[in-house]
């Protein structure tokens, strides 16, 4: 297998047996991606690529918007709200080239993803404690 066929397999393997945290995690890493993207390809001129990586963040804030669930706790109706504003200012800023608008969403959008990986990396240390593995690994850092 060439490089790019086995880099394929590993993201497709990654993805299948990540858990709903993760691939949470996952999307919001790669839309800051896209956002950081777009915005140097911006600044440097290159349009046609700052459109793909506005697209593909379009994109993921659809999906994000489709899988939230705005019945499972009382932040959840804002942050559906949120994803409206960002995939709006996303068009905005593909259709009149504003880095700055893109800039902006990457500004709204970072600390989303800081905090569902902290709320990830909680859950899971909470869950570690609750278990014989967690209770060996406790004992062994304390």
């Amino acid at each position: 297998m060439t490089n790019p066929a086995l880099r394929s397999r590993y993201l497709a393997e990654t993805v299948a047996t990540a858990s709903p945290g993760q691939l949470l995690v996952m999307l919001y890493d790669r839309l800051v991606m896209d956002l950081t993207q777009a915005e140097e390809t911006l600044r440097a001129g290159d349009r046609p690529t700052a459109s793909e990586r506005l697209m593909h963040a379009q994109d993921i804030v659809t999906e994000l918007r489709s899988t939230l669930d705005v019945t499972a706790w009382d932040g959840a109706a804002g942050l559906a709200q949120l994803y409206a504003y960002l995939f709006r200012q996303l068009i905005k800023a593909n259709i009149g080239a504003d880095a700055d608008v893109v800039a902006e969403c990457r500004g709204l959008v970072e600390p989303l993803r800081d905090a569902w990986r902290e709320a990830l990396v909680a859950t899971r240390t909470a869950a570690m404690a609750g278990s014989p593995a967690g209770d060996a690994v406790s004992a062994r850092i304390g």
